[in-house]
């Protein structure tokens, strides 16, 4: 199958495209295109097949691939964020808009260290850094929204009333047991333990959100500390690589938490997603006065 993708970027090739068009064109107003075209096609399938088994061309067509891929990856995020920013209560966009706030501060007071009374070509946290804290920051801000989806969900859904339907399912069921026309007590009983099958999927699944809601909510009080706390260390301490190095460190920390999220779509909507992060923090150089 790799080996037809490279055929077929290869053949697609405008310019290939358009040589061969002249080339059958020509090949067919010969008057010999009995002789022409096969030699035509000939030169065609030999292009083909040495370009799509040429390596350079094949690490070519995979990047192209790739950036494809992350490109439609990134857009998808860039569309769940904005979704998130939507739905979430005022109360957690201030809390949110705060924090990223403090990361922009901090960065101010860090270049004004480093490049005092002008502006500076390059910020204490480079690329990697800023994408680092992006991908907190996008971890936070799905947080919130899984902590304020939780809280919908509790409102809207009672545990106790789950388990009411299934107390009176489970007596329908014994009643249904005892009908004496056979065809109408399976038909009768294969509907209801559906249905009872149905209800404790949902006492499941509710059991779950609330065992994990405190956990949510510690969560956000860790990481937005987390993140202060790195802000913090662009100004305390000239060295981007250990800043870089604290930042994998606490996103490797979240990973379970970040699997927790995963298991509460049900109640959230949200989509998994991969380590691919919207740029939260600009990039520009800020200048100092």
């Amino acid at each position: 199958m790799h080996f037809v993708k490279y055929l077929k970027t290869a053949f697609l090739n405008r310019w290939n495209l358009l040589l061969l068009a002249g080339a059958t064109s020509f090949a067919l107003l010969s008057g010999q295109a009995d002789v022409w075209v096969p030699l035509v096609l000939a030169i065609e399938v030999g292009y083909l097949g040495m370009l799509g088994t040429h390596p350079k061309f094949q690490a070519y067509v995979d990047a192209q691939q790739s950036a494809a891929v992350r490109q439609q990856g990134t857009a998808g995020v860039e569309r769940m964020m904005k979704s998130i920013m939507m739905a979430l209560p005022p109360k957690s966009v201030e809390r949110y808009e705060a924090l990223r706030a403090r990361c922009l501060e901090l960065r101010q007071i860090a270049l004004a260290i480093k490049y005092p009374g002008h502006a500076g070509s390059a910020s204490i946290l480079e690329q990697s850094q800023l994408a680092g804290l992006d991908r907190l920051l996008w971890i936070y801000l799905r947080l919130l929204f899984t902590q304020y989806s939780l809280e919908r969900f509790f409102q809207k859904t009672s545990e106790a009333q789950i388990q009411q339907d299934i107390d009176n399912l489970q007596v329908r069921l014994e009643k249904v047991s005892k009908l004496r026309d056979e065809a109408q007590r399976q038909k009768f009983t294969r509907t209801i333990e559906d249905n009872l099958e149905t209800c404790r999927n949902r006492l499941n699944n509710h059991q779950k959100a609330r065992s994990n809601y405190e956990l949510i909510q510690l969560e956000i009080d860790r990481l937005e500390n987390k993140i202060r706390s790195l802000s913090e260390l662009a100004v305390n301490r000239q060295e981007p690589d250990f800043i870089s190095g604290q930042v994998d460190q606490v996103a490797a920390s979240m990973l379970e938490t970040e699997r927790t999220m995963n298991d509460l779509q049900f109640a959230t909507g949200l989509i998994t997603v991969d380590e691919t992060a919207p740029q939260l923090l600009p990039r520009e150089e800020i200048s100092q006065q």
